[in-house]
């Protein structure tokens, strides 16, 4: 009998400590899903500079060596003003590698303290429970703040940032982030083409001269010979970003695209006119796009497109005389280069997209930590940073204490002084911006938004496809297409999730397979442990009569 007791005995201490053990097994599933755990940022009375900080900043950049001086330079100059806060760079060849690597670290606390990214990418960000710190009351600290008295350097105070770039950088209630570069798209002309075939540039371009212009281009010999360009190659408009073009499209006609909380409104009776114009002079060979085609820049500058349609960031590749052009120099075809903003569908009321890099900093369990991210954060505002990197490519600068720069002034002033620094289309990209800041527009951001993004300009890549497989775009085609374009971005499961939480818990999505599969596991022990601890009890009982 009392070899019986001490039996149950065992065995229900057995099975308790493996539930026990269950139940921790349990817990990492349940953090890794949720909340990441870091506390909320709180502004520190003081900075400690005797304390040794090392901060990584994450930034992107293609070839441009120019660029990547300027940030070692602003690196080294930042570390001289405070000896205590060591920079580590990271470079990135793209922003969707920015990106997956953020989400990627953000499950381990590892992500960089700075980071060069967008605010679509940042309200992802923003699903793991403060992991981005919301920034107003930085700006507004009188100490380290925007213009505060404790900076070691002339930074800009919040009125001296350009306000409709600063607005871009608003999530929910909060900023985020603030903009480092800003660009537009432009169309780059072949003026001399347009003249060639009997018409006149006007003063703003609509969709309806581009179109007619284009098809005009591409009339062919009986032998296939272009008569524009006499080559076998002509692509008279083509477009860089095709989302920015579905994008602006919409907006320019006040059509639907999304609501700022997430509601999907882009399959709309607008949406549906835009693919089928698309698709008619795809279908006269007038049109096409850098994914399916390749770079504007090339077929521009070789004579075989009037109008390309690419960034003001991209300006130094766009002419016969573009110092980063592409293409071999027997290539190269001589012709007059005149920058537009983007075709409209009312001149009298023009619209473009805003886009360019933002900054955000990221939360950790040091304040002082933070604190060193958001002092660098600021010094990338300064205008020695800020002109400079502008005046590699057709960027403008964020703030207007920069662009009221005596330095910055006098580079503009330049334009056409020479073919590099100078490179007058470039010079008249920035210019173009500048003039039609106030044009400008950006769309809703919320968790989800990049997908929306990514699905309108794959309609029109699509469509485009279908026509040059000889398929017929009619309304059963289009209603196939909406279908699979949800599915593809999995619009419908978007719903209505928003990035205004600045931390709250939010449902991140269904449970990775393994996870469900361990629950199950999990699921099953538990039943086990129940059952094996009932028999112990019954057990028990049994050696006490």
């Amino acid at each position: 009998m009392i070899k019986a007791m001490m039996k149950g005995s065992r065995a229900a201490a057995r099975s308790m400590i493996l539930l026990l053990m269950a139940s921790f097994l349990i817990l990492p599933l349940s953090a890794c899903h949720g909340s990441r755990g870091l506390p909320e940022f709180s502004i520190p009375e003081n900075f400690d500079t005797a304390k040794e900080y090392n901060i990584t900043f994450w930034a992107k950049n293609d070839t441009n060596k120019t660029q990547t001086e300027i940030y070692e330079k602003a690196i080294r100059d930042f570390e001289a003003l405070y000896p205590n806060i060591h920079v580590n760079m990271r470079l990135y060849t793209d922003y969707g590698r920015i990106y997956n690597d953020v989400i990627t670290n953000i499950a381990t606390n590892t992500t960089p303290n700075v980071c060069i990214t967008y605010p679509d990418h940042i309200a992802t960000y923003m699903t793991g429970s403060n992991v981005v710190v919301p920034l107003d009351a930085l700006f507004a600290d009188g100490r380290y703040g925007l213009g505060g008295s404790e900076l070691r350097f002339d930074g800009p105070t919040m009125e001296e940032i350009v306000p409709e770039f600063l607005s871009e950088c608003v999530l929910g209630e909060e900023h985020y982030a603030v903009p480092y570069m800003r660009s537009t798209e432009a169309c780059y002309v072949n003026k001399t083409f347009v003249e060639k075939l009997g018409y006149e540039l006007p003063e703003t371009l609509t969709w309806d001269f581009v179109w007619e212009v284009a098809d005009a281009a591409a009339a062919q010999d009986a032998d296939g010979t272009y008569t524009l360009n006499g080559q076998k190659v002509m692509i008279p408009f083509i477009y860089k970003s095709t989302d920015n073009m579905m994008i602006q499209m919409l907006a320019q006609q006040d059509a639907g695209y999304s609501t700022k909380d997430g509601e999907i409104l882009i399959f709309n009776d607008t949406t549906e006119a835009i693919l089928k114009e698309v698709a008619d002079h795809a279908k006269k060979g007038s049109f096409s796009t850098f994914k399916i085609s390749s770079y504007p820049a090339n077929f521009l500058n070789a004579g075989q497109c009037v109008f390309a349609v690419d960034s003001t960031a991209g300006a130094t590749w766009m002419g016969s005389d573009a110092p980063l052009s592409d293409i071999a120099e027997d290539k190269i075809v001589e012709f007059e280069t005149a920058v537009y903003p983007v075709p409209q569908y009312d001149p009298a009321h023009p619209k473009m997209i805003s886009q360019g890099p933002s900054i955000c900093i990221f939360n950790k369990k040091d304040a002082g930590e933070v604190l060193a991210s958001w002092l660098f954060c600021q010094y990338l505002l300064t205008n020695d940073v800020q002109v400079a990197y502008s005046e590699t490519e057709g960027y403008i600068p964020v703030t207007k204490k920069a662009q009221n720069d005596t330095a910055y002034q006098e580079y503009l002033a330049a334009a056409g002084s020479d073919n590099n620094q100078h490179y007058p289309v470039k010079i008249a990209a920035a210019e173009l911006l500048m003039a039609h800041t106030g044009d400008t527009f950006v769309t809703p951001v919320f968790n989800g938004s990049t997908s929306l993004r990514d699905a309108a300009g794959q309609m029109i890549e699509n469509v485009v496809k279908s026509v040059k497989r000889k398929e017929t775009i009619d309304d059963a085609y289009m209603t196939k297409l909406y279908d699979d374009i949800t599915a593809l971005y999995r619009l419908d499961q978007l719903g209505l999730s928003t990035a205004s939480g600045g931390g709250a818990e939010e449902d991140l999505g269904p449970l990775p397979a393994t996870a469900k599969w361990l629950i199950g596991i999990l699921i099953v022990v538990w039943i086990l442990l129940g059952a094996a601890f009932l028999r112990g009890k019954i057990l028990e009982k049994k050696a006490h009569r």
